[in-house]
């Protein structure tokens, strides 16, 4: 990616993340109405709103980009473009509709199948996470970087609790510390920034789910795949990554072995 174009559209996303947090906090101090767009899957007129923001603020100054977002993903996509705007809104709706400081706004560049730029806001707690690829990650304008813990035995995770009951493995894990907040693009910064090891979520995620905090990740030293070890390839047209394995290359590799003996059991019906 030309340099130019790099810090441009660098200055160009900073500044429309940081109008759109404050945005959101002003929905999110007097509450927002809620429907849902489909069986447990909410959304809230602060989404839409923070989206068109978003819009219109990244594509009036950059017009040839394309555009993916969770509340706008039918906006087409047109072959051949070399740079997309792919672009959660509000990740963590559940949270913001809670009123917990647990959600965040996502937005990233993608040029060819990663990437290249990445912005995760929480403007509820003021972190802004960000990133360029070859550029390092920044947590409000300082470097970040993953933990060196490298041993599955007191990593300190971010997962749903009841993933880590003994009866889902072939082989108990040893004692980990399990932490858990809503938005997973914000989990991944928090990996990154080192205030925990790791985070294993294996429920699908889209591409505006994960593409910013992916990067950031990726340039704070971690490594985030799917449960088989697969890097993500993020191309602009949407689509499930299924899962996110985050963590130092080490324990990335380690958490991805473990699950193998992941054998979840539905409990039975009386």
């Amino acid at each position: 990616m030309p340099e130019a174009d790099h810090s441009f559209r660098r200055e160009v996303l900073l500044a429309a993340v940081r109008e759109a947090g404050a945005l959101a906090m002003d929905y999110f101090r007097k509450g927002a109405r809620k429907w849902e767009k489909a069986a447990d899957d909410p959304v809230t007129e602060a989404d839409l709103a923070v989206d068109a923001l978003l819009r219109e603020r990244l594509l009036a100054r950059l017009p040839d980009d394309g555009w993916l977002s969770e509340e706008s993903e039918r906006a087409p996509h047109t072959p051949g473009l070399p740079f997309t705007w792919v672009v959660d809104p509000i990740d963590g709706t559940r949270a913001f509709i809670e009123r917990k400081p647990h959600f965040t706004i996502c937005a990233a560049l993608v040029h060819g199948e990663q990437a290249v730029l990445g912005a995760v806001f929480n403007p509820a707690t003021d972190e802004f996470f960000e990133a360029g690829l070859g550029a390092g990650a920044f947590c409000n304008g300082s470097p970040i970087h993953v933990s060196g813990h490298a041993e599955l035995k007191n990593v300190r995770m971010i997962g749903y609790r009841a993933m880590f009951d003994d009866r889902h493995w072939r082989t108990p894990w040893p004692p980990v510390k399990i932490h858990m907040v809503n938005s997973i693009a914000y989990r991944v910064a928090l990996v990154a920034r080192g205030d925990h090891d790791a985070c294993i979520n294996l429920k699908p995620q889209n591409d505006w789910d994960i593409a910013a905090a992916e990067l950031i990740l990726r340039e704070a030293g971690g490594i985030c795949t799917n449960r088989d070890g697969q890097p993500y390839v993020f191309h602009g047209k949407g689509g499930k990554n299924q899962n996110v394995i985050a963590a130092n290359p080490v324990l990335q590799e380690k958490l991805v072995a473990k699950l193998r003996e992941f054998e979840p059991k539905i409990p039975k019906k009386d």
